[in-house]
């Protein structure tokens, strides 16, 4: 199994014929032998090889053959060039550079993908409405805080030859308290992510709130950073401190590392 065309062979062998990704580990049969991988296999009455009933019946002839075998990442499609074994594929591709864009708008309404160099295009022609400010210090004016429920407001920042979006979300918490979230990602990849740093400042009142910390690469996505908190947070009161008419101003610079 040392060459890579022995393992490729070997691992066509472990193709599901419905979805025709590999069927790994449990890996289930029909009474014949025939397999189908874990996924299909739920929604499946009979074999669909030989229309054969599907029991509950494991390969395990298959499963010892697979722990041997190196097999290619879903998105080599894409350009990814790693084979892997089937113990460490879930795991490559959650994070793979190579896997689709999400639309990094937040909110689930936008179910657009696509490559690193289609998300600006997608965002210019299907988002006009987000306004685009040039420059590595900026002011982030989110307009109405004060609106009722869940809100997001957006805003995207070029510089250094790059584009950031940033996103300030409000939401309802328990007995009518409120939490705003502000965050900024990249549009780019997480290594891309790693040159720079962002600064969130809000101003007033002989006040002062500055949180520091390196952009999230929207491959990754803002929503698993609001979730841990882990950007700047402030809630209703901290708010009102700061805003102007129900206006929030909010300073963000960026730098390279």
């Amino acid at each position: 199994l040392s060459s890579g065309n022995s393992s490729n062979d070997l691992a066509s062998l472990f193709e599901c014929p419905v979805c025709f990704d590999y069927a790994l580990p449990p890996i289930m049969q029909c009474q014949s032998g025939h397999i189908v991988c874990s996924h299909c296999r739920p929604k499946l009455q009979f074999c669909p090889t030989c229309r054969g009933a599907l029991g509950n019946i494991r390969n395990l002839a298959m499963e010892k053959v697979a722990s041997q075998v190196l097999f290619p990442c879903r998105y080599m499609s894409n350009g990814c060039e790693a084979s892997l074994p089937h113990t460490d594929k879930a795991n490559h591709e959650d994070g793979c550079e190579f896997r689709p864009y999400n639309c990094p708008c937040p909110g689930a309404s936008c179910k657009w993908q696509g490559s690193l160099e289609q998300v600006m295009p997608h965002l210019l022609q299907q988002h006009k409405s987000i306004t685009t400010l040039q420059g590595e210090d900026i002011v982030f004016l989110a307009t109405d805080i004060n609106l009722p429920g869940a809100v997001d407001w957006v805003m995207m920042q070029t510089c250094f030859g790059h584009h950031f979006m940033l996103v300030l979300e409000k939401q309802e918490k328990s007995e009518g308290n409120q939490l705003f979230y502000t965050i900024v990602q990249l549009i780019g990849t997480r290594k891309q992510a790693e040159s720079f740093a962002y600064r969130l400042e809000l101003n007033g009142q002989k006040r002062r709130l500055t949180w520091e910390a390196t952009p999230r690469s929207i491959h990754d996505g803002v929503q698993s950073a609001i979730n841990s908190s882990d950007c700047l947070v402030f809630d209703t009161n901290v708010a009102r401190l700061f805003a102007d008419n129900g206006n929030l101003s909010i300073n963000v610079t960026i730098n390279t590392c």
